[in-house]
């Protein structure tokens, strides 16, 4: 097998996506802020010849080219996913990693028919992030947002306080601080969350659609996430028991390794 890197045009864009394996089986990989198509290569060697990974370069990731302004929606991903499997017609697996788990859940919204079974790692868009609504979905918080990534000091310092009074844990504190020491990551923050702002999932319309169309849901979640924790996805298994199944690893919000691929690759083939 091979990792192979292709671009596809789209609209006034590339984009950059990864082909790994050659199987016959289509997974659809949507990564973690951040990253790119190429946190899934560990899995290679794991799915042997049954199972081809299109990793995808989301807008402002990777080697993605995207030129459309701050728009992107799930079925602008879906169009772009349909013209990279080129015919394939069976329903697709969907593979979900953090901020690709959102975006893995809109597609189920939206596209239930088409999709075989989705598979979630440490997903966001199993709760709502009430600092991510207000950034993205006001236009008062956005414009705030940009003025805040331009201008971090005030910031820093209410971020501080929250943390201290139990607004923000630690781990949720230091993750931020991550992205927000450097004025270019700043910068690419608000890019991105901005563009992905209509990946909104609605659990109502999702629960409805896992019963009407029988698509299963396994969930990975790492034990000692303080980003995104289990039980998240306990809270969303009510109503759906039947359709979903958790896997708890002892480990972090960093699931994309090798000493994990055992379990995802199992939770793929089941």
């Amino acid at each position: 097998m091979a990792v192979l890197q292709e671009k596809l045009p789209f609209r006034n864009s590339y984009v950059q996506y990864y082909r790994i394996g050659n199987g016959p089986t289509l997974i659809i990989a949507l990564h973690g802020y951040g990253e790119d198509g190429r946190s899934f290569s560990f899995l290679e060697n794991k799915l042997c010849t049954n199972y081809t990974i299109i990793a995808i370069d989301l807008p402002f990731h990777g080697g993605t080219v995207w030129r459309e302004g701050f728009h992107f929606t799930a079925t602008d991903l879906w169009q772009i996913i349909t013209t990279i499997a080129n015919g394939y017609t069976q329903p697709l697996i969907i593979l979900g990693y953090s901020m690709g788990g959102r975006m893995a859940l809109q597609l189920l919204q939206y596209f239930p028919e088409q999709i075989q079974k989705t598979i979630l790692i440490a997903p966001d868009g199993l709760h709502h992030n009430k600092w991510h609504y207000l950034s993205t979905q006001t236009r008062v918080g956005n414009r705030l947002f940009k003025w805040a990534m331009q201008h971090p000091k005030p910031l820093f310092v209410c971020m501080e306080a929250s943390c201290k009074i139990g607004l923000f844990n630690k781990s949720v504190f230091n993750f931020a601080h991550f992205y927000l020491d450097d004025a270019n990551a700043r910068k690419l923050l608000y890019e991105r969350w901005t563009t992905l702002r209509k990946f909104q999932p609605n659990h109502k319309i999702l629960k409805q659609n896992i019963r009407k169309y029988y698509v299963p849901i396994h969930l990975i979640f790492g034990q000692f996430d303080r980003v995104i924790t289990p039980k998240y996805g306990f809270q969303f298994k009510k109503g759906i028991a039947s359709w979903v199944s958790i896997d708890i690893i002892a480990a972090g919000h960093q699931l994309l390794k090798e000493k994990n691929a055992a379990v995802i690759a199992a939770a793929i083939s089941k």
